[in-house]
């Protein structure tokens, strides 16, 4: 459970103390109940300390929090602890500035959906929030996010978008490598988005035997609903799925496997692969002045291919022989179109 997400558990449970004036509750008595709030809601006792809870209590008290009337009364030695006003809860008080930041993230990430068809409500959405919690402060953007508002086929966003959440099976006319469509029947898993293009991942039979495909929405030529039963998703994690590979491509085929990339980059590139990898595996392994070697361990497919041609002058693959003879087969592809 996220930091986050525990300190609001601990708040809510130290308002429910604050405003329980039948009971005196000592910060022994707050420590454990902010255990109590954080076991009940996830089933984990993560131990909250003394020294946690007077934090809490100061920021629930600072303007920045929610600026809570607390009284702290005096017992001996020891001090409880309750609301000055009996009626006071920090579920009656507007926004704090933090959380006003967090809503206006989360606006600013629907936001992201703009220019996707049928999320025309999205922005309707979107407006409301912001007139409710007075958010809107600035009508100039400051960012802006790849996105290809003329993609064929992002008509089929939605329908894909909705199918999955639904559990929809469909039969898809596709374009394989957009050449003549073909039909699958397919069970639509997740939708990724690569290289500013779309893709649909989903289980479809694939010479006799289930498998996840990939399909690229702007080759879809056709999607219209099948009335068969829904085979859930229970063998593959799309948080894990694409790991091992640069993109989106990963082969049905059982002879992709990983391996191990060296590569020796020349420096006036050097700086640029360091700062920004071409996978999350890549390590350097020898660094002089002239070049640096890098090794990755991955999946090669086309799009890696495809990378390390934009590099391919100032780069040198070492290893594995079968990649570097495929990307010199590539190369020697472009110089025969390219020449006059």
């Amino acid at each position: 459970m996220s930091t986050n997400k525990q300190a609001v558990i601990r708040y809510r449970a130290l308002d429910k103390c604050f405003s329980n004036f039948w009971k005196r509750f000592y910060i022994e008595d707050l420590v454990e109940e902010c255990c109590k709030a954080i076991y009940d809601f996830s089933g984990t006792r993560d131990g909250v300390k003394k020294r946690q809870v007077l934090d809490d209590i100061q920021f629930m008290e600072s303007e920045e929090g929610y600026s809570i009337p607390l009284d702290k009364i005096r017992d001996g030695k020891r001090k409880y602890y309750r609301y000055i006003d009996k009626n006071f809860s920090i579920n009656k008080q507007p926004l704090t500035p933090a959380e006003a930041e967090q809503l206006k993230n989360t606006i600013f990430m629907l936001n992201r959906f703009d220019g996707l068809p049928d999320f025309d409500w999205m922005k309707e959405v979107v407006a409301r929030l912001e007139n409710a919690f007075k958010l809107k402060s600035n009508d100039t953007s400051v960012v802006s996010f790849e996105q290809n508002i003329y993609l064929k086929g992002l008509s089929y966003f939605s329908k894909l978008f909705n199918s999955i959440i639904n559990k929809q099976v469909l039969k898809i006319l596709y374009r394989v490598s957009f050449n003549t469509p073909c039909k699958y029947i397919i069970h639509p898993y997740f939708l990724k988005q690569y290289n500013n293009r779309w893709f649909l991942f989903g289980l479809t039979n694939i010479d006799g035997e289930n498998k996840i495909m990939n399909m690229a929405i702007d080759r879809i030529d056709h999607i219209e609903d099948v009335h068969l039963p829904y085979i859930e998703n229970t063998k593959t994690d799309f948080n894990e799925y694409f790991d091992d590979i640069v993109g989106v491509s990963v082969s049905y085929k059982n002879e992709s496997k990983v391996e191990k990339i060296v590569l020796k980059v020349d420096n006036v590139i050097y700086n640029y692969i360091e700062s920004k990898p071409i996978h999350p595996s890549q390590t350097e392994k020898e660094r002089t002045k002239d070049y640096a070697v890098i090794e990755l361990t991955l999946i090669p497919n086309f799009e890696f291919e495809t990378v390390l041609l934009g590099f391919s002058n100032k780069l040198e693959i070492l290893s594995p022989d079968s990649l570097r003879l495929r990307i010199c087969k590539r190369a020697s592809d472009i110089l025969e179109r390219n020449k006059r």
